[in-house]
This record gives structure tokens, C-alpha cells and sequence, in this order.
């Protein structure tokens, strides 16, 4: 199993992955591009048609239904408040579009252009004069600006970290938006302005920006919202006059006129529910499920596909987080000793049929990953951190405990034991931990459904023989969801989905700066002066060597302190759908491309169709 929201958190996904590097030859002083790109050329010249990975010439029309997890309150993606709506960045767009195929470049869209001050103090976009709203009102500069400023006055606090060191947004006419900023900007800055969300000022000077709420907004993206039965379903359709279709970044994509979105209660009826057609597509994150469980009639008849596909992206890291903004997590002793309790051979062999991989990085299925002894670069950038720093960062990857798999764990429960010992928890009555002011050691994870109870069960039991009482609370998504953003809970699993070329992202989530900041990704609360020396190492890097030389450096630090008990990755999309899809013959490196790249085949699966919509 791997905890995955694919649809949702997309607004922010794209924002949080999108890099730029002004040495680059792709940047030119004060002159017009089509594109940015981070530490090289881009891929795609000016004149270029359309993305390699698309079929330009796949036909429009049709619907696709996927499902969605317990319920929904809001379509506001970009705030703190509510739980949105699966699906709800389709109806957005952004002043240049993300190529799937290149690690992190960005290509004209509603801007038709950008252009860069050879000072580094500030970029100019000039809008596309045909761009135009869902309502068909036209998209100026005054809206991009508008978006700027209302993001970071009302959205979300991670934009006012990400986007710390604008000055100011500023609008030339109606179709020209220039940025200044405090000092002269780093690699990142510019293409996460170039993925700026646009949002229509007309239609939020009549609904209030900072509140949940479902009315269906007017937006800049290729669907806009169709229909809603608040929390149980949530329905797009495709603009088919959309101003932008023709543009190279969008030819043959977005091909279905209709994607529909059904909410179901749990992860076990969703199940049950695709093989009854309730929907057409799912990823399967749960191993033991895609080895026993599609063993029924519609995959016996191939109505129903099931694929493995390579996943070129970094896994970056799904684990338990420790809170420690709570006093029993702050020892590192302490949370070394839930590491070594923590039987993953055991899990992986019994639960999983040996599906996964142990996670060792934050960074794990890429380059940036810390698998070999430190470099000599990267002891430049440790050693003047040496006395903040665990001793083990300076001589060997980290590697997390292994037992022998046979579900004792002895060995690893001995040392824990005395890891706790050694870190002042005395063992007193009904064989339970104490600290010296009498407090028992307790942990409660906290989940939103029900699945992830027989991997945690185990580790419960492990717990108890050093002493630890522990317990599952499992809420509602929405609960779930404020409990999170206000730092209510001791343990969650939680993934961080890593960019390809990381940068000023990885504040969000590790840095003391946003680890107090209410709905922050620094859900653990991180606050390491080394770490945040290390961030901004990688922020500055110029060029990709010194790149992954820093982030090697940080994965070390992070992953020997102890901050999570990694748990497991794999290199691979497990794909089921029903059989009426066609797809390009090249996959987008980065992405899966369902919604991005596939179409309705008229020639398959036709009477399916029918018979389903007449129930």
C-alpha cells in the first residue's frame, strides 16, 4: 500500500515542483521567450507543434469516471480552510504550462511570453491577447495581479513562503505583468510565478476569496465546473471553444468533454464499486489487492485492463511522521527507538507479497537520493556543521533497521529498549514507560479511513513489548484535515511527492521558518538549524552538480536525525481501467497522463456504456 491522492492537491503540485535557473541558455536578458527552463537548454523550440507524448490528432468528446474518498466542502484550492473538490485544477490555468517530458521547463500559455531583467530584479509576462475566462471576459494583467496579491494576502501561508521575496506585481496596460523583487532572484522564483494560478478579480469581488464555498468559480483553465451534489459527486466539462486549444502546449490533451468524479464513504466500497462500473479508472496503491483481488470476471474477459507502468519521477518519501512539537518526540533516542520497531521485512513479506522496496531517502527512485558514502562536495557543505549534526551523517548512507523477518524483532526491540532507557523512560506498572515526572509514554496515530490499520496493528504490538501504549483514531477526511493544519495529532502517515529539481519547496517542508505556520507540509515540525543551512544551499545552487550535491547533504541530515519512520516505495504505477480508453504510444516521463493524454475509443466498450447509463 501506498497513502496517494493523485487528483488531488494538484494546484499546488504543480505549483510546488516548478524550478529556474537565470544562468541558463534558455534565460535571455530583457528579451521575449516562449519558455523557461532550470539548468539547460529547452527541449522545444519556438515553433514547435505540440509535446512529443500527446496524439495530436486524438478525437474530443466522451466522459471518464474516477472516484474520490469520503466527501468534500469547498472548491477553493488555494486557501487553508475546507477539504476540496478532487479534480478542482482542471478548471485553472497558469501563465506558462509544465512539459511532462522535461524535468522542470515551462512553455507559453496564457502568457504568450517572459522575459527576465538582466539585473535579476524583476520578469515581465505579456498575457495572450485571446485569453479569456470560462464566462469569456478577457484575462488582463489586472487579474494576474490581482491573483498575486490576493495568494498572498489570503491563500494558503505556503505562498507567503514561496513567494517571500516578491516585491511587488504590477500591471503595464492591460496585457504586460511585471514582478519585482527584494534582491535578485534565485533559480525558483521565476517559473513558480510562471505557474501563478489565474484568478478571475471580477468574480471574486462578489464571492469572498478566504471561505469555503461551493459556487462553481469562474476560472481560467480548459474545464470548468458542471455539476455538484455537495460532498457525494462533482462533475467538469470541457470548454470546447476554450481560447487556448490550439496552443502547442495544449494540442492533444484534455481530450475527454466530460470528467466526472464519484465520492464513496470508504476505500473498500470504491473497490467494489469500479468493478461495477461506477467508475473507469483506478491506481492501485494497496499490493495485496493487486495480487488476490482482481481475479474477477470483468479482467477474466478483458473488459477491464490492468498495467504496470514505469514511474520516472522521484518517490520522494511516505512514512510516520512524528509530531514533535510535542515534548515525548524531541529525544532522538526516542524516535530512533520506533524506527528499530518498526518491522518492514516482516510487513512487506506478509502483507505486501515483497511489492516494495524499503524507503532510505527522502528522495528515493532518483539521482538526488543519499545511497553511497558522502562525497568530498558534500562534507565541504557538512563539515561546518559537524557539531549540530548526528556523527553518523559523516560516514555511511542511512539505512533503516532490518530484522529477519519472522515477525519476532527481537534484536531490534532489545536496542530500542535501551535507546529509551539511555533517553530517561523507566519501565514501572503493567510493564509501561514512564518519564521522570511521572508521564506515561502513549501514541495515537491518527488516520481518516480504515485501511491502514493492518500495517499499523502489527507495529502497535511491537510498541508494547518496550513499553510504548499505543492506539488508532480514525475521523472523517475533514477532521482529519483540521487536525492536521492546526498540528493536533502525534503520529500521521503522510507522502511527499518530491520534485524532479528541488528548491525552495523543501521550506514547506522541513524548514523552522513554516513549523509553527498553521496547514503547513512541515507536518513533523522540523526546526533544525542545519537543515535550514542546507536548504538554502540548494535553493542557490547553480548549476545541477552542486544540486545534488546539496540535496544528498540534506538527505543525510534529515533521514539520520530520525525526523519519520521511512516506510516503502516502488518504482512503478499499478493501473487498472476499463477497456475503452486509447492512450499515445509514449508515456509522459513525469506523469501518468490519464487525464492529461488519453481519450474515449468509440470502438471499445461502447455497450458497456450504454447499459450503464441506462440504470
Amino acid at each position: 500500500m501506498i497513502i496517494n491522492q493523485p487528483w488531488r492537491y494538484l494546484a499546488f503540485l504543480k505549483l510546488l515542483i516548478c524550478l529556474v535557473f537565470l544562468g541558463a541558455p534558455t534565460i535571455s536578458a530583457q528579451q521575449a521567450e516562449h519558455g523557461i527552463s532550470a539548468f539547460g537548454d529547452l527541449k522545444y523550440p519556438p515553433d514547435f507543434k505540440h509535446f512529443e507524448y500527446v496524439n495530436p490528432r486524438a478525437p474530443k468528446g466522451g466522459a471518464i469516471k474516477l472516484r474520490g474518498i469520503d466527501s468534500f466542502d469547498s472548491l477553493n484550492p488555494f486557501i487553508l480552510k475546507g477539504v476540496e473538490a478532487e479534480g478542482i485544477g482542471l478548471i485553472y490555468g497558469t501563465l506558462l504550462e509544465r512539459s511532462m517530458d522535461e524535468p522542470d521547463s515551462r512553455y507559453a500559455y496564457i502568457a504568450k511570453s517572459v522575459s527576465v531583467a538582466g539585473n535579476r530584479l524583476s520578469v515581465t509576462f505579456d498575457i495572450d491577447p485571446n485569453a479569456v475566462f470560462s464566462d469569456r471576459t478577457p484575462i488582463t494583467a489586472s487579474d494576474v495581479v490581482f491573483s498575486f496579491n490576493t495568494l498572498m494576502k489570503d491563500g494558503h501561508p505556503r505562498y507567503r513562503v514561496i513567494l517571500s521575496n516578491v516585491k511587488k506585481a504590477k500591471a503595464i496596460g492591460n496585457r504586460a505583468v511585471q514582478f519585482s523583487f527584494k534582491i535578485p532572484a534565485n533559480r525558483d522564483l521565476f517559473l513558480q510565478l510562471c505557474d501563478l494560478p489565474v484568478l478571475s478579480k471580477k468574480f471574486y469581488s462578489k464571492v469572498p476569496f478566504n471561505r469555503t464555498s461551493l459556487i462553481p468559480p469562474v476560472a481560467s483553465g480548459p474545464y470548468k465546473v458542471k455539476k455538484i451534489k455537495a460532498g457525494r459527486s462533482i462533475s467538469y466539462e470541457r470548454i470546447k471553444d476554450f481560447w487556448a486549444k490550439d496552443l502547442p502546449v495544449l494540442v492533444g490533451r484534455y481530450n475527454f468533454d466530460e470528467i466526472r468524479i464519484e465520492y464513496f464513504r470508504d476505500r473498500d466500497i470504491a473497490f467494489e464499486a469500479f468493478f461495477a462500473g461506477e467508475y473507469d479508472f483506478r491506481e492501485e496503491f494497496t499490493s495485496r489487492a493487486w495480487a488476490t483481488q482482481y481475479d474477477r470476471p470483468p479482467v477474466l474477459k478483458g473488459e477491464i485492463k490492468r498495467e504496470t507502468l514505469s514511474d520516472n519521477r522521484p518517490s520522494g518519501v511516505q512514512a510516520f511522521f512524528f509530531n514533535q512539537r510535542r515534548q515525548k518526540f524531541k529525544d532522538r533516542r526516542v524516535r530512533q527507538a520506533l524506527d528499530l520497531a518498526f518491522d518492514f521485512e516482516w510487513t512487506n513479506k506478509t502483507l505486501f507479497f515483497n511489492a516494495y522496496m524499503r524507503t532510505n531517502s527522502m528522495y528515493e527512485n532518483s539521482e538526488l537520493a543519499a545511497h553511497s558514502v558522502p562525497t568530498k562536495n558534500e562534507l565541504q557543505l557538512l563539515n561546518p556543521l559537524k557539531s549540530q549534526v548526528p556523527p553518523e551523517v559523516f560516514r555511511n548512507p542511512y539505512q533503516s533497521p532490518k530484522s529477519d523477518g519472522s515477525g519476532r524483532n527481537r534484536a531490534n526491540l532489545r536496542k530500542a529498549a535501551k535507546l529509551l532507557r539511555d533517553a530517561g523512560w523507566t519501565v514501572k506498572e503493567n510493564r509501561q514507560l514512564f518519564n521522570a515526572n511521572g508521564k506515561p509514554l502513549t501514541i495515537e496515530f491518527l488516520l481518516f479511513e480504515a485501511s491502514f490499520t493492518r500495517i499499523i496493528n502489527p507495529y502497535i504490538q511491537n510498541l508494547r513489548r518496550i513499553g510504548i501504549k499505543s492506539s488508532i483514531r480514525i475521523v472523517d477526511v475533514a477532521n482529519f484535515q483540521n487536525r492536521l493544519k492546526t498540528y493536533d495529532f502525534d503520529v500521521i502517515v503522510q507522502r511527499y511527492i518530491q520534485p524532479n529539481t528541488p528548491g525552495i519547496e523543501q521550506k514547506t517542508y522541513f524548514s523552522s521558518e513554516v513549523a509553527d505556520a498553521p496547514g503547513s507540509r512541515n507536518v513533523g515540525g522540523i526546526k533544525d538549524p542545519a537543515v535550514d543551512q542546507l536548504i538554502t544551499k540548494i535553493i542557490e545552487a547553480k548549476n545541477r552538480k552542486d544540486l545534488v550535491t546539496a540535496t544528498r547533504a540534506l538527505d543525510r541530515v534529515l533521514m539520520w536525525n530520525n525526523y519519520v519512520v521511512p516506510q516503502w516505495y516502488k518504482g512503478s504505477h499499478n493501473i487498472a481501467y476499463w477497456n475503452k480508453f486509447s492512450r499515445p504510444a509514449k508515456k509522459p516521463l513525469y506523469d501518468l497522463g490519464v487525464l492529461d493524454t488519453w481519450w474515449l475509443n468509440p470502438a471499445k466498450g461502447q455497450n458497456r456504456d450504454d447499459k450503464m447509463d441506462k440504470k
